[in-house]
């Protein structure tokens, strides 16, 4: 991978708690508009590894460089500065707000005009969050209150307030926890229309392998800490050890079994 290309580099990427070690020594790399996946049995380490390249846990050791800046603990907020955008596992917004609104005041934070969120936020950036919404497909929803929509319609908002600091880097972590298998391929489908078109690089975690198989370029495969395969879907599917991990965890590989890795 070329240095102008490079988006995201990780190097020798450790954390330990005491004497256990959540993750131990990874390395990868990530280039502007690919999308990685990162998978692995539960408690393999992939959470934490989020949480060090977002700032939110600082790494026993290892570098993190972005975009040719070291952020190795630095704080989230200036990382999110940086262009770093992040999606959760369990969706948060403002019930009582609407959706345009809620992406208003991630909008006027980006641009520190957050000197009163009730009063200024309704006026600012509303051209903006319409563009963001239209982006995902959720105009119609804009003057609607967060609290009335389903489940599937949140994780597209989340996606578009991810998307309000014009992030260079998305994280996702489990990003389609919680919806209906159709669902799920339509926001992955949509995340990655958007990512190659802007050339934002995703790295994101997920347990459905459908998805995963899907829509990744590459797949990193953690295992109790450590980086055990690294490649394309065909070469991660016939992997002897990714598929020893998976088969222990009581997995079919077959590829109509969307939570199986496919064979």
């Amino acid at each position: 991978m070329s240095i102008a290309s490079r988006l995201l580099s990780v190097e020798g990427l450790s954390k330990s708690y005491g004497g256990v070690h959540a993750v131990r020594g990874v390395s990868f790399e990530l280039k502007a508009g690919e999308i990685l996946a990162l998978i692995g049995p539960n408690g393999a380490g992939k959470s934490t590894c989020f949480d060090m390249l977002n700032g939110q846990t600082t790494p026993t050791a290892g570098r993190i460089n972005l975009l040719g800046e070291e952020t190795t603990g630095r704080r989230p907020r200036e990382i999110w500065r940086l262009g770093v955008g992040r999606t959760f596992q369990i969706t948060a917004t403002f019930p009582t707000m609407t959706v345009r609104e809620n992406i208003q005041v991630v909008l006027a934070s980006y641009n520190r005009q957050l000197f009163n969120v009730w009063s200024s936020t309704p006026r600012f950036a509303r051209v903006e969050a319409g563009r963001l919404l239209e982006l995902v497909g959720m105009a119609g929803f804009a003057e609607r209150p967060c609290g009335e929509l389903a489940y599937g319609d949140l994780k597209r908002l989340e996606l578009a307030i991810a998307l309000a600091n014009k992030p260079k880097l998305l994280l996702m972590d489990e990003p389609t926890a919680g919806m209906a298998p159709s669902e799920r391929i339509e926001l992955m489908r949509l995340t990655a229309g958007i990512a190659r078109e802007t050339s934002i690089g995703v790295l994101f975690t997920e347990h459905d392998m459908d998805v995963v198989f899907e829509h990744a370029d590459r797949i990193l495969v953690l295992n109790r800490g450590t980086l055990i395969a690294e490649g394309s879907p065909e070469e991660v599917r016939r992997n002897p050890d990714v598929r020893a991990i998976y088969l222990g965890e009581g997995l079919v590989y077959d590829a109509r079994h969307r939570e199986g890795m496919p064979a």
